[in-house]
Order: structure tokens, then C-alpha cells, then sequence
């Protein structure tokens, strides 16, 4: 059985809400502030949180940006009447998997919400290769060539990152927020020396590398 956690400040939605998740066979847990909603997301260990962006107390932005500080990975998905772009990559780039705004089909947001289940019920891959390298989750140990080659906890995390996802363009402010954080010491393009770090480990030859590639103006990607 699977926990939802509700926030949400609108009384009539909420009920609707908990009922058609409770009907499907899920543990719902709600909150109508944002400091409850807050206080359910840290402790609970809810496996999907749907988060209205307006909410007393504590908005669900800074809910968000307060969750993937602490490293608290949970998916979510965003509700709220505003449909602005600004507002849509705002609440992507705090880390929101989804954005659904209202008034919506609560069949679509279900499922949204089981798609992003279903994603999360799959096993994690516990070894990554790409050309010659190795990334080992379990052991936290990177090889080329079959010889380890030491990274930092911020070069495992940030090569793990990309390689979960190969292919997949990130932006430099996407990798900022879901490796380091929001860290006020490190800015976005600190990501540009880490990847020219990394490429010294990962390529045969930095200077034209095959794995970590650029992407104009954007990001970065890992290709395998």
C-alpha cells in the first residue's frame, strides 16, 4: 500500500481528492496549511505528494525548495489555478516531477500520479556502464578500463545523475537544484568546473569528450 500526502487548502477538493485515492487502494494522509503539509512530507514518508501551490502558513514553492534541501526525493506533483509558463518552470525547476493546473480531470491526475508510481516501483539500477566506465551505486566506486578512479561525493553524485538518464538534457539550473541543493556557496556555473573535472576522469580524451557532452547554451548530457 502505497502513502499519499495531500496538501491542499480547499476543503471540498480535498475530500474529492482523498476519496478517489483511497478508492484505488492508497494510504491518504492530508493537510489544509502548508506547515502541517510541511511537517507530513518530512516525517511521513509519503511515496507521492500532491501539493497545492497557494496555501496558508507556508506556501507549496518554498514546501518544495524546503523538501529537496534536505534531500527528501519524494515526487511531486503540483495543483494550482495558475497556468503561466514562468509559474510551470518555476515549480519544474524546484524539483516538481508534475504540474496540473485547475480546474483539472481527476482521471488525468490519477493518472499522472500512477505513471509517476509506477516510475518509482521500478528497481534502481545498482551498476551504470557506459563505454568503458562503471558507475557502482552499491560500493559508490567508478572504474574505467575495469581500474577505480576516485571522485568526490559531488563528481559520483553528479556523473550518477546524468547517467540515470541517459541521453536526457539537463539544464545547468536543473543539475544545480537536484545535486547540490540550493547550497548559497555554489553557483550554477560551478557545474561547468565539475564537468571539466569529471571529463579528465571519464574520457579518453577530455578535449573531445563522447560521454559528457554539451549542450549549447543550455546543459549537459551524458551519452552512453
Amino acid at each position: 500500500m502505497e502513502t499519499i500526502l495531500l496538501i491542499e487548502d480547499d476543503a471540498v477538493m480535498l475530500r474529492g481528492l482523498r476519496d478517489n485515492f483511497a478508492f484505488l487502494g492508497h494510504r491518504v494522509l492530508t493537510a489544509s496549511d502548508g506547515e502541517r503539509g510541511l511537517e507530513l512530507a518530512t516525517n511521513s514518508q509519503p511515496d507521492l505528494i500532491v501539493l497545492d501551490v497557494m496555501l496558508p502558513k507556508i506556501n507549496g514553492y518554498e514546501i518544495c525548495r524546503l523538501l529537496r534541501q534536505q534531500r527528501i526525493e519524494t515526487p511531486i506533483i503540483f495543483l494550482t489555478a495558475r497556468g503561466q509558463e514562468s509559474e510551470v518552470v518555476l515549480g519544474l525547476n524546484l524539483g516538481a516531477d508534475e504540474y496540473v493546473t485547475k480546474p483539472f480531470s481527476i482521471k488525468e491526475l490519477l493518472a499522472r500520479a500512477e505513471a509517476i508510481l509506477r516510475r518509482h516501483r521500478e528497481p534502481a539500477e545498482m551498476q551504470i556502464a557506459f563505454g568503458a566506465c562503471v558507475l557502482d551505486m552499491t560500493a559508490r566506486r567508478f572504474t574505467r578500463n575495469g581500474l577505480e578512479v576516485k571522485l568526490s561525493p559531488k563528481e559520483f553524485e553528479l556523473l550518477h545523475f546524468l547517467a540515470r538518464k541517459p541521453n536526457h538534457a539537463f539544464s545547468r539550473d536543473e543539475i544545480f537544484n537536484k545535486v547540490w541543493g540550493y547550497e548559497n556557496r555554489v553557483t550554477s556555473r560551478s557545474i561547468d568546473r565539475f564537468i571539466t573535472t569529471l571529463r579528465q576522469k571519464v574520457e579518453c580524451d577530455p578535449h573531445q569528450p563522447v560521454h559528457l557532452l554539451t549542450v549549447r547554451e543550455f546543459g549537459y548530457k551524458l551519452v552512453k
